[in-house]
């Protein structure tokens, strides 16, 4: 296999040596009682507080879906030892920010009347040109967006004497780097620069209601669970984290609007037109048939990391039925509403010439696409070309699926919104 083309082979997850050792040494220790233990609710706790000295979560709604998630992950995820290090180290990381955000709110109380007005929201199945539309209208100089660096901590470190660059940033780019290292093929897939604009479904961690943890394992138990639950406190707990980074970085005058981009959303529209009433949603569409190998195959790229027990095919069984839900949760919301406040953009316009769809989700947001926005969005697109980090080869045969496993459950999406075959 060439290094610039990466495709969907999961005979053996693919281990760096010094990986492969870590996970032996994990589980030589397991077997003495030492590490692999389960997470539990009160041992993450208790590392957040003694992380960074606070106690107060403010409030505690986050404890039963915590409750949930760890209970999934002790009893489904099957996560090799660095897996476990890496997602207990995550969720105390959640915790911590909490903790320091909260303490942060509790001491400059006008934060929280900070206006977060009309933000464009780009939501559309998975592979359907998000990222591409996300990183475009970042761009403007005039947009507000989530740097993966802040993502990652929206709570910042003490800043060292003398020290110029945002701590944040050399630990984003430590953790694209680690990902790299034990996913070479995961870039080609997705890429995860510490500068990009990074998606705000970590943010929802706020709350842990959110998809992340069942795209990085198996945790069936809690997604089910997740599909059921009031959303609307996790949008809070977002617009909550966007009035705190824009108190960090306040940007231009006292209104900025932001650009969000997550699939997570179509599965959570009502929620997120409750908390954000005036935003402007950007639904892109791209044929299934070709988006849903491709997204599988980065589903279980990612899960690969984390666990030596990963099945493809239940990996796309399980998302298959998302899929599904999201694009029939969506055509509900979108009825209800009589589409009002959505923009349907086409990923084959979108690689046809970007610039001209930008301007149509553009004048639906009331917004002004400036000279000097525009030559942003072009010199961006000259930096961030497709397959920058390599091709991507995937196939529905990689997961044991056919055309008619996929277009039985999404014909009526494709319906509603006339995505051609590609």
């Amino acid at each position: 296999m060439s290094p610039r083309e990466v495709t969907s082979s999961f005979d053996r997850p693919y281990r760096p040596a010094a990986i492969a050792i870590a996970n032996r040494v994990g589980r030589f220790l397991s077997g003495v009682g030492i590490g692999g233990k389960p997470i539990t609710v009160d041992g993450v706790l208790s590392d957040a507080r003694r992380k960074v000295g606070l106690s107060d979560f403010g409030d505690e709604g986050f404890l039963e879906p915590l409750e949930v998630l760890a209970d999934s992950i002790n009893r489904e995820a099957a996560l090799n030892p660095v897996g476990h290090l890496i997602i207990r180290g995550r969720i105390v990381g959640v915790l911590a920010n909490k903790l320091v955000a909260q303490d942060t709110i509790k001491r400059h109380p006008e934060i929280l009347d900070i206006p977060v007005e009309a933000p464009v929201v780009v939501a559309g199945l998975a592979r359907t040109g998000t990222t591409m539309l996300h990183r475009l209208i970042a761009q403007d100089p005039a947009i507000r967006s989530l740097a993966s660096w802040e993502a990652i901590n929206p709570a910042p470190a003490k800043q060292k004497s003398g020290q110029k660059k945002d701590p944040r940033f050399a630990q984003a780019a430590a953790a694209a780097k680690g990902l790299k290292y034990m996913s070479p093929g995961f870039f080609a897939i997705h890429p995860a620069e510490p500068d990009a604009p990074e998606e705000e479904v970590i943010l929802l961690e706020q709350a842990f209601l959110t998809t992340t943890p069942e795209a990085m394992m198996n945790v069936p138990t809690y997604a089910k669970w997740l599909e059921e639950q009031d959303h609307v406190p996790a949008y809070q707990a977002l617009r909550r984290m966007m009035q705190y980074l824009q108190w960090q970085r306040p940007g231009i005058g006292k209104s900025v609007r932001w650009v969000l981009k997550t699939p997570h959303h179509q599965e959570y529209f009502d929620p997120l037109l409750e908390v954000f009433p005036d935003a402007t949603i950007v639904h892109t569409h791209r044929d299934p048939l070709k988006t849903s190998p491709s997204f599988f195959s980065m589903i279980t790229h990612l899960q690969m990391i984390f666990s030596d027990d990963v099945d493809p095919k239940r990996v796309a069984t399980h998302w298959l039925g998302k899929i599904e839900n999201m694009a029939r949760r969506t055509m509900a919301t979108r009825d209800r509403v009589n589409d009002k406040g959505f923009v349907d953009v086409s990923y084959y316009d979108l690689i046809k010439d970007p610039i001209p769809q930008v301007a149509r989700v553009y004048e639906a947001a009331n917004l002004a696409l400036t000279p000097e926005a525009k030559d942003a969005m072009e010199a961006s697109r000259q930096l961030n070309k497709q397959h920058k980090y390599g091709r991507h080869k995937y196939s529905l045969a990689d997961f044991g699926m056919t055309k008619d496993d996929v277009e039985s459950r999404i014909a009526p999406y494709r319906t509603r919104f006339n995505v051609p075959y590609e």
